[in-house]
């Protein structure tokens, strides 16, 4: 089953178009990795049994996990992470589902996440912590990390996220793989959902190559009937950018937070060492940070959005449940979110969601300028399992203490639509990765791709991985390359 683990989706579909392995081969091997490895990672959390794809498909054969969060698949447990949901079942496949399959990956799994995406660590009380590969007693973040854990583990090359607010890049940065969020409606979320809190939401996937990003983006892109918005076209396949000269830039690089928070070194370090870096290789990079976010109103609008989208959340599901959740069925900080939203008018949504429209207004004015903004993805991490959880006696604490964390406005991108990205870049003192996080202008995911594979080629992360062996205890073994 090793023959296969560290070989990326690209890789692994190649040697089934050369016939040199049958699609079955590839997936036998992955299941061997899960049924060895996951009773200690707990990144996967139900099995799916695998249908076979045809061998002329972009990834015939490649074994795939699901995010058991938004992407529904027919016939299969659907949780979203919650004890209230425990016993739901999907009874239709959304969009993307098809498109995954229609390429040719080959569903074998659902990862763990948090309940209902809210937290930036995957520690659902339903399932329990995902832990991270490269130190079993910290986080792999969140919402994605079950994913991001599973790649990073080399269960599978790639497997599917998708991000409200940073929930694709954190846990990418966290579990030390490459992870895009595209551009607002360049993959759909149809047909289940139109317009995810005034388009914040994004679907893709975790990789540990830059080529599998673009390849499945080039797969899976493109509206559905009915979609609400449309990206814009693009000039040439993602895949092709990924080898493609990126010209010279004029890049933007930011290390300092704008709440004032203290950065930890080994990620500040990072960014430093990416923009020298960067200009060793042609580009032109100087301090700066898009206009717009020293509006007064980016905080508190964002907090009445995301406080909105929270009672969508348990609202949507009481419909389609057909009652609230009882005591005990959703945990203490989903219900503490949840009263508080209550409160919060259309009214107020409304003016908020025009508030954050007219700061993404200033921020495309700021991408007429510069090309990309380069910042850590995170202040630190990853933060040791439980500080991110809150409790029935403090519901809030893990949102206060994820401050210490999210602090470099990834959620812009959410709120603006443009794509972004996390790219491993190095280790710490400690030999937990780091990330450095890139956004770009809207709809220019090509010029992404190309920036991270130059980065890729310059400092290649797959070489690096995490411990062969992955206890359930603490562990000094950080780093294998």
């Amino acid at each position: 089953m090793d023959d296969y683990r560290w070989l990326d989706a690209t890789a692994q579909a190649d040697l089934v178009r050369r016939a040199e392995v049958k699609p079955c081969e590839l997936v036998e091997a992955a299941l061997a990795r899960i049924e060895a490895d996951n009773p200690a990672l707990n990144a996967v959390v139900t099995p799916i049994a695998p249908r076979s794809g045809q061998a002329d498909e972009p990834f015939a054969g490649v074994p795939f996990l699901v995010k058991d969060l938004a992407l529904e698949l027919a016939g299969t447990r659907f949780t979203e992470g919650s004890r209230w949901l425990a016993g739901n079942v999907s009874t239709h496949d959304q969009e993307l589902a098809l498109r995954c399959r229609r390429a040719g990956l080959v569903i074998i799994g659902k990862t763990n996440t948090c309940e209902f995406g809210l937290s930036p660590t995957v520690e659902p009380a339903l399932f329990g912590p995902t832990r991270n590969p490269w130190d079993p007693r910290c986080s792999t973040g969140g919402s994605s990390g079950g994913s991001a854990a599973a790649v990073a583990a080399g269960l599978v090359p790639m497997a599917h996220g998708n991000d409200l607010g940073g929930s694709i890049r954190y846990p990418a940065a966290w579990c030390g793989v490459f992870g895009l969020k595209p551009t607002r409606a360049r993959v759909s979320i149809g047909p289940e959902y139109g317009d995810v809190v005034s388009g914040f939401a994004a679907e893709h996937v975790l990789t540990r190559s830059v080529r599998d990003s673009a390849a499945l983006l080039d797969a899976v892109s493109g509206p559905a009937l009915g979609d609400p918005y449309r990206a814009p076209p693009v000039r040439q396949p993602f895949l092709a950018d990924v080898g493609t000269p990126v010209g010279r830039l004029r890049i933007g690089v930011s290390t300092r937070p704008r709440g004032g928070q203290q950065v930890d070194p080994a990620w500040s370090s990072a960014v430093e060492q990416a923009a020298e870096l960067l200009e060793r290789l042609g580009h032109s990079v100087e301090q700066a940070t898009p206009d717009g976010l020293d509006d007064p109103a980016y905080g508190p609008s964002l907090g009445t959005v995301f406080g909105a989208a929270t009672a969508w959340i348990i609202g949507y599901w009481c419909r389609r449940v057909g009652r609230p959740p009882a005591d005990g069925e959703i945990e203490p900080q989903t219900r503490a979110y949840w009263e508080s939203a209550r409160r919060i008018t259309a009214g107020e949504y409304l003016l908020a969601v025009e508030a954050l429209q007219r700061i993404s207004r200033r921020v495309a004015a700021w991408f007429e300028v510069y090309d990309v903004w380069i910042t850590p993805t995170l202040g630190g991490g990853p933060a040791p399992l439980g500080e991110l959880v809150g409790p029935e006696h403090d519901p809030l604490r893990g949102a206060r203490n994820a401050g210490r964390y999210l602090m470099f406005d990834a959620e812009l991108a959410n709120v603006t639509g443009n794509p972004a990205m996390s790219v491993p870049f190095g280790f710490d003192d400690q030999g937990l990765p780091v990330g450095v996080h890139v956004l770009g202008r809207y709809g220019d995911e090509a010029t992404l791709f190309r920036l991270a594979g130059q980065l890729e080629r310059a400092r290649p992360w797959a070489l690096h991985r995490p411990p062969a062996a992955i206890p359930t205890g603490p562990t000094t073994a950080r780093r294998s390359s």
